[in-house]
């Protein structure tokens, strides 16, 4: 039993620090992955990493193919719209039922955390954030939009943001975009509009702000401007 859980441990390290690696860009998209050198830069044996991986290739980070390997996963043009219309979906839902029911705590909360993640990507936008802050950012922008999912009241709303993996996927194509800057109080305004309890601006304001870049990121997808930055 104590190797089973020490292998748990083991496989849960190795899918942290791999998807780490892919979110930040260290690991960028289409890059090979190969279980042996994992294996010895994370000192652990290739059953753990392979575990890891499994789990990654099951939420659309990797892809393996027989006899070519494990790669980062480049997202298409149809997975990128699909993940802006699902996350579009749930988050504007997120909205809704955030500004009718939340306390005024809960409110002040997010219009503070709003504030503080603007100052971080004005910070980033200098470029006086490091690499590991740059993480934190994303950690801290992940933790903002969960929390109105979270004072929303309903669980199965929280977990269907989770099993999507659309705040994962978010941060995955900023990182492929080099977006580190965002219009200036980008999460204040939102957070400004969702706590005045009106569910119809609250939708409004989560739609355009989950919607802001798409084009451009669609654009960076398309595999004739991948093309043309391969010539």
């Amino acid at each position: 039993m104590k190797r089973t859980v020490e292998g748990q441990n083991l496989s849960k390290q190795a899918y942290s620090r791999i998807r780490t690696g892919i979110l930040s860009g260290s690991l960028p998209l289409g890059s090979p992955i190969s279980r042996r050198h994992l294996a010895q830069t994370f000192g652990m044996s290739v059953v753990p990493i392979t575990e890891a991986l499994q789990q990654l290739e099951s939420e659309g980070l990797v892809e393996s193919w027989p006899r070519v390997g494990t790669r980062v996963r480049v997202p298409t043009l149809h997975d990128v719209r699909g993940h802006y219309v699902v996350r579009e979906a749930l988050e504007s839902q997120a909205a809704r039922l955030f500004s009718r029911i939340a306390s005024p705590q809960e409110r002040e909360e997010i219009i503070q955390i709003g504030a503080t993640l603007d100052e971080n990507y004005r910070r980033s936008a200098l470029g006086e954030l490091s690499n590991d802050e740059h993480i934190q950012l994303h950690e801290e922008h992940f933790r903002f939009h969960m929390r109105i999912a979270e004072c929303s009241g309903h669980n199965v709303l929280c977990e269907a943001i989770e099993r999507h993996h659309i705040l994962t996927f978010n941060w995955l194509y900023d990182t492929a975009a080099s977006r580190t800057s965002l219009p200036e109080k980008h999460h204040s305004t939102l957070a400004q509009v969702l706590s005045q309890a009106d569910p119809e601006k609250a939708d409004a304001a989560m739609r355009a702000h989950v919607m802001y870049g798409c084009e451009d990121l669609l654009r960076r997808f398309d595999p004739r401007h991948l093309m043309s930055h391969r010539l």
